[in-house]
């Protein structure tokens, strides 16, 4: 029977499947690290109160890369190439979700926009970010292998996702609603779309690795296209929605090392 639990666990009991698995989450975790310790250096002067949050939020993510590049080394495996279309961070800027790299390489500060289109953004990926680690962490939280670094990235994206609703909501109250609103539903309607493709393209390269049969490979493209689809119809609606968060700033503090993983 296929589920969550037990394709996971596939990927993860096989040296190839594992290893791609984690380089994919290792690189995208790493270059939301470089993208939000750039973003932090260029805040523009009106918004510097945020750059220390930013800052850490990149912080965060650049430690989520190192917990994976640790995961492979425990096993004595190399990181691998990350195929161009697993490439979800890439493949969303090239859609317009996120500052453009070539930007932020720039030593000129972003506008207060730009801040605010980054914030979004960051609050559709962070939801599906998010609501990932929580499956994760309720069907793998107690694996002797993985269970410590799933738990400890999930409460990490849980604060991130925090932060965006309340940084957000702020900004609302200083007139930026109409921008606010309009950058949601275009980013999740995107973010659908790439997340799509993305799953199809992994899902593709582990069935290759794992040896799945023709007919187990259509059931879970069926399934990732079924998600699209009720996504596309209703489900996008959770990604663009702001409410005051219980975990109050939720990255004010001093990041929360991972020594035990490096």
């Amino acid at each position: 029977m296929l589920s969550a639990r037990s394709l996971f666990q596939e990927i993860v009991d096989h040296d190839d499947s594992f290893q791609l698995f984690c380089s994919i989450a290792a690189s995208g975790e790493s270059q939301g690290g470089w993208e939000n310790a750039r973003i932090a250096a260029l805040v523009p002067d009106s918004m510097r109160e945020l750059a220390p949050k930013i800052a850490r939020h990149g912080a965060d993510e650049d430690k989520h890369g190192r917990i994976f590049q640790a995961l492979l080394r425990k096993r004595g495996l190399p990181p691998v190439p990350v195929p161009p279309e697993t490439d979800y961070t890439m493949l969303l800027e090239r859609r317009g979700i996120g500052l453009a790299h070539e930007k932020l390489r720039r030593e000129e500060p972003l506008t207060e926009r730009d801040i605010v289109v980054y914030l979004t953004h960051s609050r559709v990926t962070e939801q599906r970010a998010a609501d990932q680690m929580v499956m994760l962490v309720r069907k793998f939280g107690d694996h002797p292998e993985v269970g410590k670094a799933i738990r400890m990235i999930s409460h990490d994206e849980d604060n991130h996702l925090a932060y965006c609703h309340e940084e957000l909501l702020r900004l609302v109250r200083e007139g930026h609603g109409r921008t606010i609103q309009h950058v949601l539903r275009e980013s999740a309607l995107v973010e659908i779309s790439v997340y799509r493709d993305v799953s199809l393209a992994v899902m593709g390269h582990m069935g290759r690795l794992l040896r799945w049969p023709a007919p187990k490979a259509a059931a879970l493209a069926a399934g990732i296209r079924g998600v699209y689809a009720y996504e596309r119809f209703a489900g996008w609606h959770r990604m663009i929605s702001l409410r005051p968060p219980e975990r109050r700033d939720a990255l004010g503090g001093v990041p929360v090392g991972a020594t035990e993983f490096v």
